[in-house]
């Protein structure tokens, strides 16, 4: 059954998304480098277009955050998205 996990906390002053499943998995030893790349996909449906990591990516770079992967092939694949939180940082 596939499951989708998604989570949302604070971290220090980081507001931080979690989103998790326990699919295919991603080599990321051969592809870690084009992960985020324009028209990159990493699985054999015939409906992927390769620009939604991609986009993703720019936004969250251009909002100021960061994205980490983990993935184990076989079971998975966890993306951590990383916010500064204007709320916390401005307080004195």
């Amino acid at each position: 059954i596939p499951v989708l996990e998604i989570e949302a906390y604070q971290q220090n002053d980081q507001l931080v998304l979690l989103f998790a499943d326990n699919g295919i998995g991603i080599d990321l030893e051969r592809n870690r480098d084009k992960l985020f790349g324009m028209y990159k996909t990493f699985s054999n449906n015939p409906d992927a277009r390769g620009i939604g990591l991609f986009i993703t990516k720019n936004q969250i770079d251009a909002m100021g955050g960061k994205v980490e992967v983990e993935s184990e092939l076989g079971k998975g694949t966890r993306f951590i998205i990383y916010f500064n939180n204007p709320i916390l940082t401005n307080q004195t």
